[in-house]
């Protein structure tokens, strides 16, 4: 299955300054897994050593936030846009 990941801008190296590619898989981590097969080290910047989401780094199918569905595990549907969003924080 076949979806659009919005790229934010710091992570536009890895895709030559795209702002949104396609990647396919049925969850997100298989999207992941697509995207840094034909983007390598992108999922070094969204997932931990640990397998796991780094903290400051938001993920979103659809409108949803995976952290408040299943993670890794969370469907992803034909067509579905996956966001990568870089926490901010400042004062």
């Amino acid at each position: 299955m076949s979806s659009t990941v919005r790229v934010p801008t710091i992570l536009r190296s890895y895709t030559d300054g795209a702002s949104e590619v396609t990647a396919d898989g049925a969850t997100l981590g298989e999207v992941l897994d697509s995207l840094d097969a034909s983007y390598p080290g992108m999922k070094g910047r969204i997932v931990d050593e640990q397998g796991e989401l780094r903290r400051f780094v938001n993920v979103y199918v659809g409108n949803d936030d995976v952290r408040f569905l299943d993670g890794l595990d969370t469907p992803v549907h034909e067509g579905s846009q996956v966001s990568v969003i870089p926490a901010v924080a400042g004062g």
